[in-house]
C-alpha cells in the first residue's frame, strides 16, 4: 500500500486551497489522500467550551475534504481530528507519509504555538518531502530545483528528477552567486555542471545561474515556476532551516517542496565550491 499524501489544515480559505492542491497531488500519485487537523485544548476546566471547539474542529476537516473531493472527484481522501500540538503530530505522521501539504498562511493560525513557529518547525523536523503553498495560484512553467554543490543541493536535484519525470515537465537547475564577477559566474557553472552530471536520470534541462542574495533571489525566479525544489540546510537550533528556506517557505509565490537528506537517501556529492547559497 502506498503512502499517502498528508494535508494540515486549520480552517482557512489557504488550508481548503492547500487541500485542494494536495488532492490533485495524491492523485497524480496514485495514492490516498489524508486531510489532518491538529486538536489542542488550552483550558482543562471548561468542559463545555471543549465540546463546542471539537466539534468546530470536526468541522474543519469535514470541510476540507469536502473541498478535495469536489476540485478533484477522483480523489480518495480521509479526514481525521488528531489531538496534539499540529508541528508534532504533522512531523509524527509524516514518517509514513509520501508528501506533506502546508499552507503557510493557514498554519500561522495554530494557537498552540508562537505565530510563526508551526510552519518552520513541522518543515524543518518532516521525515518526508513538504509542499508549502501560499495561494490557489499554480504557475505552468518548469519545476525549477536550487542547488549549491552541497549534498542538500544534490538530494533537492535528484527529487526534483523524479518529479519531473512524474509531472512530464522541463527542469530548470539553478545556482546563486553573490554578483556576476568573472570568477563567481566560472564557478556557478562549475557547481551547475557537477551537479547534473552526478544526477544522469535528469535528461536534458536548462540551467540558470543569478546573482543576488540566494533568498529574494530565488524567490523572484520562481514566480512563474510551476514548483520550486530546495534542500533546506541549517543547523538542529534553527530547525534544520537555513536562512534561504526561511525565505523561500514564507514568500515564493509557486509551491515549494522542501527536501530531507533522511528521505532520500544520500549518494557522492559534486565537486566544487559549496556557492553563496547557504540554505
Amino acid at each position: 500500500m502506498r503512502n499517502p499524501v498528508v494535508v494540515g489544515v486549520s480552517g482557512t480559505s489557504a488550508g481548503l486551497a492547500a487541500a485542494r492542491l494536495a488532492a490533485r497531488e495524491a492523485v497524480s500519485r496514485d495514492c490516498q489522500l489524508r486531510v489532518i487537523h491538529a486538536f489542542t485544548w488550552p483550558n482543562p476546566g471548561a468542559s463545555e467550551d471543549y465540546e463546542d471547539a471539537r466539534r468546530a474542529a470536526s468541522r474543519v476537516v469535514e470541510e476540507a475534504v469536502a473541498s478535495a473531493k469536489r476540485s478533484t472527484p477522483r480523489v480518495r481522501v480521509a479526514g481525521q481530528l488528531v489531538d496534539g500540538p499540529p508541528d508534532r503530530v504533522l512531523v509524527r505522521l509524516s514518517r509514513t507519509s509520501a508528501l506533506l501539504v502546508l499552507a503557510g498562511d493557514d498554519l500561522a493560525t495554530a494557537p498552540s504555538l508562537p505565530l510563526s513557529s508551526v510552519l518552520p518547525l513541522t518543515v524543518g523536523h518532516s521525515w518526508c518531502p513538504v509542499m508549502v503553498t501560499h495561494g490557489p495560484r499554480t504557475p505552468a512553467g518548469a519545476l525549477m530545483v536550487a542547488v549549491d554543490g552541497s549534498a542538500s543541493g544534490l538530494l533537492a536535484l535528484r527529487y526534483a528528477a523524479a518529479e519531473s519525470r512524474r509531472r512530464r515537465v522541463g527542469v530548470e537547475v539553478v545556482h546563486v552567486v553573490r554578483e556576476f564577477a568573472g570568477r563567481h559566474e566560472e564557478e556557478g557553472h562549475r557547481v551547475l555542471a557537477a551537479s547534473i552530471a552526478a544526477v544522469p536520470e535528469l535528461g536534458r534541462v536548462r540551467t540558470l545561474v543569478l546573482a543576488g542574495a540566494p533568498g529574494p533571489t530565488l524567490v523572484h525566479a520562481g514566480a512563474h515556476a510551476r514548483v520550486l525544489v530546495i534542500g533546506p540546510r541549517g543547523t538542529r537550533g534553527t530547525g534544520l532551516l537555513g536562512s534561504v528556506a526561511r525565505e523561500v517557505m514564507h514568500r515564493a509565490a509557486c509551491p515549494a517542496i522542501f527536501v530531507h537528506g533522511r528521505a532520500i537517501p544520500a549518494q557522492r556529492t559534486p565537486s566544487g565550491s559549496s556557492g553563496a547559497l547557504a540554505r
